[in-house]
This record gives C-alpha cells, sequence and structure tokens, in this order.
C-alpha cells in the first residue's frame, strides 16, 4: 500500500517522496458525552487512520491532495489563512494557520493524504488528519511544540478555524495512544494513565452504522444544556464544579435537587458512566475481560434510556451483540445518533460475527452496516 502511494505522489508531483506520518483514528472503549462534565474517558489509537506523504518544494507553496477527495489545494506560503469552504484542505490548511500565527517558520511543500477510516462515522478522521500534518511539520521544521502542544493547537483548529465546538480527547488519542493500552484521561487536568488492554483472544470489532450522524450537533449541544441545569440545581447544597465530581452515591442522596426527571436522567448518567471508567480501569489493569464486557453494556444501557443518544441502529448491534456467543461487550462510541458501534469480539468468530450481524442488521433497518476488525494501535508516528 505505501508503494503505491509513493507512486501516487511522485505521478501527481513530479518528485519522490522524502517523508511519511501516519495518525491513527480513535474508538472510546468507556466513558461517553462526560468529557465536558469535568470527567474521566478511556480512548484508544485504532489501527485505521491517515498516512501523509510529503517533500519540499522550491516553489514555495503548500499543495495538498488528497487519495480519497477530487479536490486539490495550493496555496503559497502566508503569515495566515483562512477556512474556504467546506472542502476536506481546510483541516491541514488550519493547522499551518495555527503555526504560522504561532510564527513557526515553514517552507512550502508538496503533500499527499490518504486515509482508510471512515468519514463521519465518529472515528475521529478529522482529528487523525490534524495531527499528522502538526506531527510533520513539527518534526520536518523542528518547530520545537511538544506532543501536549500539539494537542492543544489541533484542538484550536478544530475549535476556531473549523468552527467545530468538540472537547480535547480525540486529538489526546491520536497523539498519545499506545500500542495495547488504552487511556484514561482527565478531560480536566490532562493527566492520563495508559492502562493495559490485552484483548487476549478478542479483536475490537468496529461496526459503522452507516448512518448519516445529522442530529447530533443539536443534541449535543442540548445535552451540555440539560448537564449544565443539573449541575446548577446540585449546587444549591454541593460545593463541586463539574458533575463529575461526585460518585453515584453522593448523587443518590442530593438528586432530590433536580426536579426535572429528563435532567436528572441526563446526571446520573454522567455520574454512573464516570465511576464505570474507574471500574473499567481496574478491570483491564487485571486481565478480568468479562468484567469490562459487562461494564460496556452496562455503558450502552445508560446512554439509551438516561442519556438517549443511541437510535435503533446502534441499539440493533448492541441488541445482537448481547445474543451472539462470541462477544464479551459492545456499546455505542462517539456522540450517537448514528456513527459507530464497538464489540469485543472472539478472533476465530469474527468472520462468522460479521456475516451474521450483517445479515441481521440488514433485515432490519433495510441496508447493511460496514463491519471492521482493529486491534490497539498506536499513536501517531514517522513510518
Amino acid at each position: 500500500m505505501l508503494n503505491n502511494l509513493k507512486q501516487t505522489f511522485s505521478d501527481q508531483f513530479g518528485q519522490e517522496c522524502q517523508r511519511t506520518f501516519f495518525a491513527p483514528g480513535r474508538v472510546n472503549l468507556i466513558g461517553e458525552h462526560i468529557d465536558y462534565n469535568g470527567g474521566l474517558v478511556m480512548p484508544c489509537a485504532v489501527t485505521y487512520g491517515t498516512y501523509l506523504l510529503t517533500a519540499p518544494n522550491k516553489e514555495g507553496v503548500f499543495r495538498f491532495s488528497s487519495v480519497n477527495f477530487p479536490e486539490k489545494y495550493e496555496t503559497p506560503v502566508l503569515n495566515e489563512y483562512s477556512k474556504t469552504g467546506k472542502e476536506w484542505y481546510n483541516y491541514p490548511l488550519g493547522v499551518i494557520h495555527n503555526f504560522v500565527s504561532d510564527k513557526k517558520e515553514v517552507q512550502g511543500l508538496d503533500l499527499l493524504f490518504y486515509g482508510d477510516l471512515p468519514i463521519g462515522a465518529g472515528l475521529s478522521s478529522s482529528a487523525s488528519v490534524e495531527v499528522v500534518i502538526a506531527y510533520a511539520l513539527n518534526t520536518i521544521f523542528q518547530t520545537g511544540y511538544s506532543k501536549l502542544d500539539l494537542v492543544k493547537l489541533t484542538k484550536r483548529v478544530e475549535n476556531e478555524f473549523i468552527g467545530v465546538n468538540s472537547g480535547i480527547m480525540d486529538q489526546f488519542a491520536v497523539t498519545f495512544g499506545e500500542k495495547d493500552k488504552a487511556l484514561k484521561l482527565d478531560c480536566e487536568s490532562l493527566e492520563y494513565q495508559a492502562v493495559e488492554c490485552d484483548l487476549a483472544d478478542n479483536l475490537l470489532a468496529i461496526i459503522n452504522t452507516n448512518k448519516p450522524r445529522k442530529l447530533a450537533e443539536s443534541k449535543y449541544n442540548e445535552r451540555v444544556s440539560e448537564c449544565a441545569q443539573a449541575l446548577k440545581a446540585l449546587q444549591a447544597e454541593l460545593s463541586i464544579d463539574n458533575l463529575c465530581d461526585i460518585n453515584a452515591g453522593t448523587f443518590e442522596s442530593h438528586k432530590h435537587l433536580i426536579t426535572d426527571p429528563t435532567v436528572q436522567n441526563r446526571a446520573q448518567h454522567v455520574i454512573e458512566e464516570n465511576d464505570r471508567v474507574q471500574l473499567a480501569a481496574v478491570a483491564l489493569a487485571a486481565h478480568k475481560l468479562d468484567e469490562f464486557g459487562k461494564l460496556m453494556f452496562a455503558s450502552h444501557d445508560s446512554l439509551q434510556t438516561l442519556y438517549e443518544v443511541s437510535g435503533v441502529e446502534l441499539d440493533t448491534i448492541v441488541a445482537f451483540c448481547k445474543t451472539y456467543p462470541g462477544v464479551t461487550g459492545a456499546r455505542m462510541t462517539g456522540a450517537g445518533f448514528g456513527g459507530c458501534a464497538i464489540a469485543l469480539v472472539k478472533k476465530d468468530r469474527f468472520e462468522d460475527f460479521k456475516e451474521r450481524i450483517t445479515d441481521h442488521y440488514s433485515a432490519n433497518i433495510g441496508y447493511a452496516p460496514a463491519v471492521y476488525s482493529s486491534e490497539i494501535g498506536t499513536g501517531v508516528v514517522e513510518l
């Protein structure tokens, strides 16, 4: 595959590729919709992601090309850039904008991108693109950013240049991911612990609903607002800054402060999910995959009934997983309303699982899902 990409690079730019970089996508193993509530998440890098092939040019321009999209873009090296529509190249352009805004010296490059992540499926394809070019620029031009600097810079690109109000988990997992390890990340302090995640004879199945996530953004903002209401109600008696500052026991004795039953459900999910992340880290460290699997199912049930962000497509997948003997655990991952579910599946059952879940989903939903197998991969790297 890399040889083919190198050939494409030389065909397009008339010169040999000099350096190649890779940044993965990510899934969140557990800890959903709590990153904006001061809680813990547990993402990991996957083995799919974005490849970037580069070589300097003498014309002093950035030339963007992608194997995945037809649009190409060329711009001289300037002191600032602005977003030019919705095309894919705005993501790397935003990264370059932040580098030059920080007065970093960069020079013209030919850039070829190729991604094998499904776009818009909630696997962080945009963070993967942002991080791979940020890491490449930092490495090639020796601009002196730390990895954490790159995480913050690429989040800024997403929030300010692209205009998506997302948290820091995606860029963090894509940058700091470690092979066969999950990251228990505190989204407030950015302190993290790499948790041993030996899947033994299991693999990570990623099941893409293939449903466009049109509701996700409006419902996401709605949930953020509901959590803010819950926090304000609890602060009448509790000295807390975030919902995740308390555990399920404390919530149980104070939930009467939240008079709206829907808002109370939202808070209950957030606080119990945060506790589940702690339990998941303990289970994984002790190689108790069955325990971890139960926590995955419990997480999905909570997202379905208390937080109401799953939907018939994701629920159909998880319900099937509960009945399939080769599955240890499953849940939706990401914002919900479409996107992907993940499942721990026995390696020797994966092909059968893939066939059966495809048939079951197609019969119930009317079109097929896409089913991938992945291991827990490494973060951004030069190849």
